[in-house]
Order: C-alpha cells, then sequence, then structure tokens
C-alpha cells in the first residue's frame, strides 16, 4: 500500500476521464451520497464555514460556490444550518459534467435556494461569491497544481474558502476500501473510493500553498473522520 501512504498516489481516478460517463457516473454520484452520509463528509464543511461565517462579523446574507460539486449532496445540511443561524442563504453548485448536472438538479429540484453551473475551476470569475468551498475536489490535482488551484479559489471567493478532504492514511484507506464493497457494486466507486484516499493531501501540503498567498490566514483543523477541514481567510482591510 505504498508504504502505508507516506506518498501520494499517482493513478488517475476514473471520475476524471470526461470520455466516460452516462448511467453509471449518475449511479456512482447516486451511491456517493451513501457514501458521504456513511463518513460524514459535510461535517467539515459545515465546520468550515461557520469559521468564517463568524470570522466575518456574522453577515445575514451569504452567497456560496461549491466547486468540484457532484450532485451537491453535503449542502443539503449547509442549508439547515443557514436556517438555524436565520441566514439568507443561496448556493451556486458548479461542476463540470451533465451527469453531476442532472442528479444536482433532481436532487435540489424543490430547493430555490439552490442553483447549478457548468464550469471548471478555470472559469470561475473573480469576487463573485462570499465563500467558495470544495468538498474532496483538490486531490484530483497533482502537488504541484495545488497552489494555483488554492490562488484561483479564493480570487473567485470575497470571505474565504472551505476545503474539505480525506487524511491520506491507512485506517480511512481500509475503510473506505470495505464499505465501498459492502455498498456498491459501482466500477467507479470501488475504484476511486479507495483511490481518492491514497490521493489526499496532508496539513503541510496546504501550509505550503498557503504560503504564496499575500494577506490570507490559514487554519488547518482535523476533523472526523479522518478529514481536514482547510479554511483560509481574506484578511480583512483596516
Amino acid at each position: 500500500m505504498n508504504m502505508l501512504l507516506s506518498q501520494r498516489s499517482a493513478i488517475p481516478e476514473l471520475m476524471d476521464d470526461f470520455a466516460q460517463g452516462g448511467e453509471e457516473l449518475q449511479q456512482a454520484l447516486r451511491h456517493l451520497r451513501r457514501l458521504n452520509r456513511i463518513f460524514g463528509a459535510s461535517g467539515p464543511i459545515v465546520y468550515g464555514v461557520n469559521y468564517l461565517w463568524r470570522k466575518a462579523g456574522r453577515p445575514s446574507r451569504l452567497t456560496l460556490l461549491d466547486v468540484g460539486s457532484g450532485s451537491g449532496d453535503i449542502n443539503r445540511r449547509l442549508l439547515r444550518w443557514a436556517d438555524k443561524q436565520r441566514i439568507e442563504m443561496k448556493v451556486i453548485l458548479c461542476d463540470v459534467t451533465e451527469e453531476a448536472e442532472t442528479e444536482a438538479k433532481e436532487l435540489f429540484r424543490h430547493e430555490p435556494r439552490v442553483t447549478f453551473v457548468r464550469r471548471s475551476v478555470c472559469e470561475l470569475a473573480p469576487g463573485q461569491v462570499d465563500i467558495v468551498t470544495a468538498s474532496q475536489f483538490v486531490h484530483h490535482f497533482g502537488s504541484n497544481e495545488l497552489p494555483a488551484i488554492v490562488r484561483r479559489l479564493m480570487e473567485a471567493s470575497r470571505i474565504g474558502i472551505v476545503l474539505n478532504d480525506i487524511h491520506r492514511h491507512w485506517i480511512p484507506w481500509t475503510a473506505v476500501w470495505l464499505v465501498t464493497r459492502l455498498i456498491s457494486a459501482n466500477r467507479y466507486i470501488r475504484h476511486d473510493g479507495p483511490l481518492s484516499v491514497a490521493k489526499g493531501f496532508r496539513r503541510s501540503d496546504f501550509q505550503l500553498a498557503a504560503r504564496q498567498l499575500e494577506h490570507s490566514e490559514l487554519a488547518v483543523r482535523w476533523r472526523p473522520l479522518f478529514r481536514y477541514a482547510v479554511t483560509i481567510a481574506k484578511a480583512r482591510e483596516g
């Protein structure tokens, strides 16, 4: 297992091959929602958004952009958090595949606060939202690409960004390998699930990427279950 995952895997994920797709990918997105519930994928995002919201002075309105959203399921808990805090929130889901758009629009068909755009991370407009979130997204890029991706996400935000990804460690790798085989026969899920853990970054990687940003404040927190909640806030003027 690559010396207990001491190094990131360079093997590409099936979901990164845009020549594939169709019903098999749509099924994978549905099964991924089950995995997200089992492994608490929404927790670090809610934690990070709450942190940035408080740091920004608890504004009564927030706009969020979820980059690499897939079907966007983790935002359901975020909307419940916004209701509890009495925040007027709008969420924009952003992904590049038709399959993600189809699943997201079906999942949020009765939720007017959520919209979907098909767009890549390179097409984000500067300062278009308050907070940019990216859950299990940045590990799809190479280590040398991480600083540029983080910078692009920061440029699209007015307050800051929240990254949520799995800690690269043999315990979550084993757990994901077992659970994916228990709940799904989908080729994407069984291949990409454990691989996503093997491709994960660690605290030092995020710290290195943040050093290349000016006027920002980084916080990397370890959250259940073997996840990082990475928040990078833009320094407030004055």
